[in-house]
């Protein structure tokens, strides 16, 4: 089952909402209506909840121009991005493939932090002409919040959120973005992404930890500044740390299957001995001659040598059982101008790239306008776990 859905297309981006991202944005709006409805008494509950409301909006809106700001450099440099995501941690930018250079990747990953700042300081300078007596700290904005008015008081918790945001993305541990700056000084220095990434994920592993550590003694009553202290502050700083461990080791690995199937043809890795059938066929011929004496998973569906469609188990998974006799191939079959597909001259890492990214079990190999076989996602599992799995290791 699909996790996130797209709400709109930006620029060519798609912009999703992960089903933990409506956990978030009601735990930001149900803090934020208690912070204010502390510091601003007689506001009355439509108007606390209202601006609680609001400042959750645009926060999200904030962590999405960040998003964008990545997703946009990375397009300008050639590089497709599929979508960007909401989710219960923030956003993430898709980004398909990795940077051409040390100083794409700086670029690319300064620019998102930068957008951060520089919402922040301008609805902070905004706030600060509306109330030109005000002064306080991020550590001190509940006080400062005091006897604002509603669209001052919005301005100064979105705009230090945003500056919060910038500067926990700047820790320089992979895959923050922080840590993306810090493995484009590696990788100039080394010459070497592999070894730059491999050093940047453990500096994010460091960090994750470092979080993790401190939210346990924040569990347990110990102050920390800036955090203070607290079960849920802890629980939630815990959860951050183990979330940034986990993408730190996964980076890497990914980085390492990547490399391991550049320039490894596709035709290498495919089955090339695929049973065809016609669309006149029932479910029934198709399943007792075809899938049960086999661990195919699609099949093309020819007229006279020509493909017309594919047709896939989640295809029959649709028709009720009793109707297997009746129902014939070419009505639940998919047409061949919407099958995912890949060209001959390409390699197993781009093939891998549009499997995850289309989340589907296989790619039909064309060569010449015609299906020369099929690669999936079992074949590249098989063929890493039998090349060389030397090199260094996160674990």
């Amino acid at each position: 089952m699909t996790r996130n859905f797209r709400i709109f297309r930006i620029w060519g981006i798609n912009i999703n909402i992960d089903w933990t991202w409506f956990l978030i944005a009601a735990l930001i709006t149900w803090n934020l209506g208690a912070l204010f409805s502390q510091v601003h008494p007689n506001w009355g509950f439509s108007l606390t909840w209202g601006i609680a409301l609001a400042a959750a909006v645009l926060f999200f809106l904030s962590v999405l121009l960040h998003e964008l700001a990545h997703s946009v450099v990375a397009k300008s440099q050639g590089i497709p991005v599929r979508n960007i995501i909401l989710f219960l941690f923030g956003g993430v930018s898709n980004i398909q493939e990795e940077p051409k250079s040390p100083g794409n990747e700086f670029f690319m990953a300064i620019v998102g932090p930068a957008t951060s700042f520089v919402i922040g300081f301008l609805l902070l300078f905004i706030a600060r002409l509306s109330a030109a007596s005000l002064s306080f700290s991020l550590n001190s904005i509940p006080s400062a919040l005091t006897n604002l008015s509603p669209i001052d008081t919005l301005l100064i918790w979105v705009g230090s959120t945003n500056i919060i945001l910038g500067i926990f993305n700047m820790l320089p541990g992979f895959p923050l973005d922080g840590g993306r700056v810090l493995r484009s000084i590696l990788w100039a220095i080394m010459d070497n992404l592999q070894q730059a990434t491999l050093w940047a994920s453990r500096a994010g592993q460091a960090i994750a930890w470092l979080m993790i550590v401190s939210g346990i003694a924040m569990v347990f009553g110990i102050q920390l500044p800036f955090f203070g202290a607290g079960f849920i502050n802890g629980i939630w700083l815990a959860v951050i740390g183990w979330f940034l461990n986990t993408a730190s080791v996964q980076s890497y690995q990914q980085l390492v299957i990547q490399q391991k199937l550049e320039g490894v043809p596709v035709t290498r890795l495919m089955r090339a001995d695929l049973p065809s059938c016609s669309p006149d066929y029932s479910i029934d011929q198709l399943v007792s001659g075809y899938i049960l004496r086999r661990d195919d998973t699609a099949f093309p569906v020819k007229v006279n040598g020509d493909l017309v469609g594919v047709v896939t188990l989640d295809d029959i998974r649709k028709v009720p059982q009793k109707e297997w006799a009746t129902t014939r191939i070419g009505e639940v079959m998919t047409p061949s101008s919407r099958v995912p597909h890949i060209n001959s001259n390409q390699d197993a890492a781009q093939a891998l790239s549009k499997l995850v990214s289309q989340d589907i079990p296989g790619l039909f190999v064309v060569e010449n306008d015609k299906i020369a076989g099929m690669i999936r996602r079992q074949d590249i599992i098989r063929w890493l776990q039998l090349s060389d799995r030397s090199g260094p290791s996160l674990n």
